[in-house]
């Protein structure tokens, strides 16, 4: 059985995960396309800047959140005046979950677009289909298998997200101590090995699950879209 502080790390860390997802995926779907279907002066720059959280130390994204987002920062400041406050909250530890797991979520669902014949498009727009319409009846059922497939690396990414996490929003019990941090705490005192341990199987279960269902979600939607 889980001790409270464990559970509460696991429920912080769903809830972080599930709100990294949600909000990161509309912007990745929409980057996404762009990438795939435009091609314009910076195209190169902006794919790099997108990519930038997966080969940048995960200490210094989170520096950058908290140089940015923190009550001092250019966003941050204007956030805190308004009541919004993202630094050593678990908002915050959302947001970072978020950025990182971002280049995953746009990786996978681009190569769907990119998988995509144009000229599909280009047949709704002569049947008189907007660009909106034409992207919502052609494209987005199509390459729902790669949303499911970025969303679920988003989470995967989210639950086990740690650096830039406990730099931006510290390591707070029951406030912003996710999965990984709090096994990272664990670990730091004698005889909490055990507790370590049973995150470390939660944690790895908590993945395995999300990557099954997403298998099995994407198998369910490629066979209605090809309509067997």
């Amino acid at each position: 059985m889980l001790e409270p502080d464990e559970w509460a790390a696991l429920v912080l860390s769903l809830q972080v995960s599930s709100v990294a997802v949600i909000c990161a995926l509309p912007p990745a779907i929409a980057l996404a396309w762009v990438l795939a279907r435009r091609r314009f002066w910076g195209h190169g720059v902006l794919s790099a800047l997108v990519h930038l959280p997966l080969v940048l130390p995960p200490v210094v994204t989170g520096y950058l959140l908290l140089l940015t987002f923190g009550r001092n920062g250019a966003i941050g400041g204007l956030l805190a005046e308004m009541g919004i406050v993202l630094a050593f909250r678990w908002t915050g530890a959302a947001l970072a979950a978020a950025i990182m797991g971002f280049p995953l979520m746009v990786r996978a669902i681009r190569l769907s677009i990119e998988a995509v014949d144009p000229k599909l498009e280009e047949a709704a727009a002569t049947l008189g289909a907007g660009r909106w319409s034409g992207f919502m009846r052609v494209t987005l059922p199509l390459i729902a298998p790669g949303i499911l497939a970025g969303a679920v690396l988003g989470f995967a990414k989210a639950v086990g997200e740690f650096g830039a996490t406990i730099t931006f929003v510290a390591n707070i019990p029951g406030q912003t101590q996710t999965l990984p941090s709090a096994i990272y705490a664990f670990l730091q005192v004698p005889g909490g090995e055990g507790s370590a341990l049973r995150l470390v199987v939660l944690a790895t279960v908590v993945a395995l699950g999300a990557v099954l269902i997403s298998e099995w979600l994407a198998r369910k939607v490629a066979a209605r879209v090809s309509g067997v």
